[in-house]
């Protein structure tokens, strides 16, 4: 009888993880296949990427509402100083990385995209290295090398490589190191109270909004003024699919970090992380066979080089964690890093306020 309990238990596990990670890769390849998508029709990715966030802080505000009431405790809300001095640094280099990211679409290919936005490890490693979070050590070399040298192949004679696309999504990249590494610093300020990847969103979202508006003023502000897509809109019917179409993807980004929360707090980051590696590949089968990008074998040979890097990387965060006998750390950096840091100190919270929060995710259940 034990005994198939026991099975029963392991099945149901397997179950829930699979299902978990299923529900990841719906939000996190669709939202990227739903960019490439829109921005073949609607040339604004930056006012795109504006709705978003306000469609994520609604989300995120509301959330916290249906936390507070099922907990009966109050929310963090930061003082303006706090708010402006150690968030609005961390919501700039964000709303940079995924404005440029979204503004590539229209240049690159999603495979090409794919790749190159996994070079993030590669920043986040070099400014995790200069704010001292990391110690340099000979396998982090090999990771850097590895990652450098299969984002080289990848990118070699590519029939579809576009300079300018290319250009956006390393900017992307590079800035999404800064931004994570800020990310970290920021929640390791525990007076600050963001430990919920929840009350971070929140708070990011509105200085995120006005650092992109700057940005979408100058390159997008005049040409959307004068589009019929929106603002001129003569056909109601039209105005109301863009304007659903922009609201299905802030709906997508806010599931894309709900899910990944949802996944590590009922898994690990472990899982998190190798899901995300399966994910990337699973991304370029998909565009080769949907959108018909041209991947050659070179380029095949350099994915497989980077996610070499980015497995080993893995790898050593693991053999690290355990081997100095502490709990498995939440950030999983061989995957996609987004949210993921938020993940890390998330678990800090949920150890003193477990059965409140996971009442509010399993009831509910998010560039």
């Amino acid at each position: 009888m034990g005994r198939w309990a026991l099975d029963v238990a392991f099945v149901w596990k397997a179950v829930l993880t699979l299902g978990l990670v299923l529900l990841y890769y719906c939000f996190s390849i669709g939202i990227t296949f739903y960019n490439k998508w829109l921005t073949k029709s609607f040339h604004f990715p930056l006012f795109m990427t504006m709705l978003h966030l306000a469609v994520i802080f609604l989300f995120s505000a509301l959330s916290r509402v249906l936390v507070q009431c099922s907990s009966h405790r109050a929310r963090v809300v930061l003082s303006w100083t706090d708010y402006l001095r150690k968030v609005a640094p961390t919501a700039l280099a964000t709303a940079l990385d995924v404005g440029l990211s979204n503004w590539s679409f229209l240049y690159i290919t999603v495979s090409l995209y794919t790749m190159t936005k996994s070079s993030a490890v590669l920043f986040i490693l070099i400014f995790s290295l200069i704010f001292k979070l990391e110690e340099l050590r000979a396998a982090l070399v090999l990771v850097v090398l590895l990652i450098a040298g299969g984002l080289f192949m990848f990118t070699y004679k590519s029939t579809q490589f576009n300079i300018e696309g290319f250009a956006l999504v390393l900017g992307a990249s590079f800035l999404g190191g800064i931004r994570w590494t800020l990310t970290q610093m920021l929640l390791q300020k525990p007076e600050l109270g963001l430990h919920n990847p929840i009350d971070t969103m929140f708070h990011l979202q509105p200085l995120m909004f006005l650092g992109l508006f700057p940005l979408f003023a100058i390159f997008e502000g005049l040409h959307l003024s004068t589009s019929e897509k929106i603002f001129r809109a003569q056909d109601t019917g039209l105005l109301l699919w863009v304007l659903g179409s922009l609201f299905l993807g802030g709906i997508l980004a806010f599931g894309l970090g709900f899910s990944e929360f949802l996944l590590v707090s009922r898994t690990s980051s472990l899982t998190l992380s190798i899901a995300g590696i399966f994910k990337e590949v699973c991304t370029l089968l998909l565009a080769a066979h949907l959108l018909g990008d041209q991947i050659s074998l070179v380029n095949w040979m350099g994915f497989a080089l980077c996610l070499s890097g980015i497995s080993l990387h893995v790898g050593l965060k693991t053999l690290n964690s355990r081997g100095d006998g502490g709990p498995k750390p939440v950030k999983g950096l061989g995957s996609n890093p987004d949210l993921e840091l938020l993940l890390r100190s998330s678990q800090q919270e949920e150890d003193d306020n477990v059965e409140e929060e996971e009442q509010y995710f399993v009831a509910q259940g998010q560039q």
